[in-house]
């Protein structure tokens, strides 16, 4: 009985040898591919595997499972042809450019009965694990507002801007806390270098009646990673650049009202203790869990649809 399925790896840049590491200490990873044969030789070497040309990995009969970590315009076309091989796929986010294309790829793996796993890694980071266990678990009280800030500076990318770049690893958390898709999209941007927005906005309602805000960009001069649950109970902040012991801290501020008003109290953080663990090697081992058992991952094709189609609904365009 297999323990882990054979895996190519194609697209060797910069989050794809995260993924030829972590996959070839899980002892999955069976080849590398990319457009530049000199670098998939240099890391199939490094790691003792095989070196394809992209092509090759769709005729491998000894491949399960590809892994797409490729510039985002290519990862639709790269998907659809890997399900026509009959290959599961992990492709990152964001899973295609257009809504039309992002729906071929649910549409593909589903008529082929494959796993089709969307890259939305921050779903495996255990400060997020935790945080959803204490939402579903009603520790927050009922979710009011949730916010999300992910700025930093760079890196710029040629075809997709800051939203589409940085964005979607909110949007896929926001979900998965909401359980739901939003029912009103506005999104408000901004191109200060070019005609790609730098600064993006999104405002975000959702059928229960919560609301959330999504702050991106790449032209800011200080990083910051932080996700915050407003509840009526209490308020929590996933702050990903914050030392591990204090990843996850819940605020049990107090807000009231009496005879002569609103009144409100703070309290000091309190920082939820969280198991240590790599969120990419968690997700790469669920993604392999899925192909061995034919599971439903956690992150499917669908909610990276989910995912592009609030992405196009909230895209500012310039001149």
């Amino acid at each position: 009985m297999k323990t882990m399925p054979a895996i190519a790896v194609v697209g060797c840049g910069y989050w794809g040898q995260n993924h030829i590491r972590t996959w070839s200490e899980l002892g999955a990873l069976k080849a590398v591919a990319d457009i530049d044969a000199d670098r998939a030789a240099g890391l199939a070497d490094r790691f003792g595997v095989d070196a394809m040309a992209p092509e090759q990995v769709f005729d491998a009969a000894d491949i399960d499972a590809v892994v797409f970590a490729l510039p985002p315009q290519f990862h639709a076309q790269n998907t659809l042809r890997a399900i026509a091989a009959g290959k599961h796929v992990l492709v990152e986010k964001p899973i295609a450019l257009t809504v039309e294309d992002a729906q071929s790829v649910v549409d593909a793996g589903r008529e082929a009965g494959l796993v089709v796993m969307t890259g939305h890694v921050l779903r495996f980071h255990p400060a997020f694990e935790t945080l959803a266990d204490m939402v579903a678990g009603d520790a927050l009280g009922p979710i009011r507002y949730i916010h999300a800030h992910r700025v930093g500076l760079g890196k710029f990318h040629s075809e997709n801007d800051a939203l589409w770049d940085m964005a979607p690893h909110d949007l896929s958390l926001i979900m998965a806390l909401t359980g739901e898709e939003p029912s009103t999209i506005r999104g408000e941007g901004s191109a200060a270098i070019n005609h790609l927005s730098d600064f993006a906005h999104l405002h975000l309602a959702f059928p229960s009646g919560i609301r959330s805000h999504v702050f991106a960009s790449r032209l800011n001069p200080y990083r910051e990673r932080r996700l915050t649950v407003i509840g009526r109970k209490a308020m929590a902040v996933f702050d990903d650049t914050a030392p591990w012991q204090q990843k996850l801290a819940i605020y049990d501020h107090q807000v009231w009202k009496d005879d002569s008003g609103w009144q409100f109290r703070t309290a000091e953080p309190r920082y939820v203790p969280v198991p240590e663990g790599l969120p990419l090697t968690n997700e790469c081992r669920h993604f392999a869990d899925c192909v061995l058992n034919g599971t439903a991952p956690r992150t499917p094709a669908t909610e990276g649809l989910a995912v592009i189609r609030i992405l196009s609904a909230g895209t500012v365009t310039h001149d």
